[in-house]
């Protein structure tokens, strides 16, 4: 199928980006094997993870906000 790698090239030059992450040796065997055990590959696995990661932060965030806005105004009674 003449020119199918160059449209592949294409649309992830166009649609992805690429992370390259150095980890301690073994730590990528270990990370596969969690995302087998969860039927994923390691790529969908990693991207779990950092999202579960950025909403954490995020409900934090705001829920660090929320107190933060409650004691200043339990200050002013």
């Amino acid at each position: 199928m003449a020119g199918s790698t160059e449209y592949k090239n294409k649309w992830l030059s166009e649609n992805k980006e690429r992370i390259n992450l150095a980890v301690p040796k073994g730590y990528k065997d270990r990370a596969k094997a969690a995302a087998i055990a969860e039927g994923k590959s390691l790529n969908s696995f990693i991207i779990e993870a950092i999202n579960e990661k950025i909403e954490r932060e995020a409900e934090y965030n705001e829920w660090k906000r929320v107190c933060d806005s409650a004691a200043e105004w339990n200050s002013w009674i």
